[in-house]
């Protein structure tokens, strides 16, 4: 009897790679487009009371933890009070985002409100995102060179991530030097201003952006609101060094500022997939590059707050009010078939948002 051995080869080769489609190549869904426009005709009125009792609220959190943080004794009540005043100040801090994308009319006085309790203390007036971010939601622009908000970074080296966090703690310190230092030499030296404008007047990522010169009505707001951030930053400094405001507890200040910047970042390092490799993309393919988080996750509520647990969706709907996007994003999941590139962009949490960033990264030689 002979016995004759066969091998599958199929079954004995390794499994072939699944292959990459570039964002760029994805053409629009019509059918999620239709449905995410009719869907949500009635969710576009910003709610006022929702808006100003947030903000004053988050803000009053926020400021109360860092008083706390600054003169309780125990090391470890302070550290408690840190963190709630980074969540209140994070979430207050947020508010910038819905201003940049409100109709001013809608919500009378916001923005003045907004930029009184958190933009200067914090020293990030409104004028630092509004005409900025709206770029960033610029069909043309998402992705490429010319988008302020964007950079490759699942393309990028695995060095990369670390700097892109470690450069948000000195952003406090950065900040005032800006407008305690810069802002008033760019009164004397000729050509600054323009610099300035350019280069260190945006919450921006992409290191290519240049902003262009304000005119008009936004030049009026513009020079009130670098004045007022730069008379406080240079009475802060002044206060500091003549022993009124005690230097531990401006360095705790400083602690938290930085603190919330770095929640921001994080934020930031999940808020796309950074798969773009530069081209122009269809409305669905920058969706399909952009991050839910929907419930059941918790946690989402305050590293994502202010509506950002949905961004992607707010890449589709930028003019619907952050309190609408819960709802606008159930009718979407119960109406849309399974099929449908709605839910690919819904994830569970950070956790795994960040380790597909650095498995994409750490596979890239230095």
């Amino acid at each position: 009897m002979t016995t004759s051995l066969t091998f599958d080869r199929r079954a004995d080769a390794r499994p072939t790679p699944p292959v990459r489609v570039p964002l760029s190549a994805i053409t629009d869904d019509k059918a999620m487009l239709r449905a995410v426009v009719e869907l949500t005709r009635d969710l576009n009125t910003p709610n006022p009371v929702i808006y100003w009792t947030d903000l004053l609220l988050s803000a009053t959190t926020g400021y109360a933890g860092l008083a706390v943080a600054m003169t309780v004794g125990s090391v470890g009540w302070a550290l408690v009070a840190a963190v709630v005043a980074i969540l209140g100040l994070y979430r207050a801090g947020m508010f910038i985002h819905e201003v940049s994308h409100m109709k001013h009319s809608a919500l009378p006085g916001f923005r003045t409100g907004f930029n009184l309790v958190v933009g200067i203390p914090l020293l990030v007036p409104s004028f630092m995102y509004e005409g900025v971010h709206n770029l960033h939601h610029a069909k043309t622009r998402y992705g490429t060179s010319e988008d302020p908000e964007y950079l490759p970074l699942a393309h990028m080296k695995p060095w990369t991530l670390p700097l892109f966090l470690l450069s948000s703690i000195l952003a406090p310190v950065a900040l005032l030097f800006r407008y305690a230092v810069l802002t008033p030499l760019s009164l004397v030296i000729p050509g600054m201003h323009a610099t300035l404008v350019a280069r260190y007047s945006s919450l921006s990522i992409n290191p290519q952006f240049r902003r262009r010169m304000p005119d008009g009505d936004v030049a009026a707001q513009w020079r009130w609101l670098e004045g007022a951030c730069s008379l406080w930053s240079i009475t802060l400094i002044a206060l500091v060094v003549t022993g009124v405001f005690p230097v531990h507890m401006f360095a705790i200040a400083l602690g938290v500022a930085s603190g919330v910047y770095v929640l921001n970042q994080v934020r930031t390092l999940v808020a796309h997939l950074w798969d773009n490799d530069g081209e122009t993309m269809s409305v669905t393919a920058q969706y399909l590059d952009t991050v839910n988080v929907p419930p059941p996750a918790l946690l989402p509520v305050l590293w994502a707050p202010v509506g950002l647990r949905y961004h992607a969706l707010h890449h589709l709907l930028p003019s619907v009010p952050y309190h609408a996007l819960n709802e606008a994003h159930r009718r979407l999941v119960t109406t849309l078939t399974p099929d449908s590139p709605y839910h690919k962009s819904n994830y569970a949490g950070l956790p795994g948002l960040v380790a597909r960033l650095v498995r994409s990264t750490m596979g890239r030689r230095v």
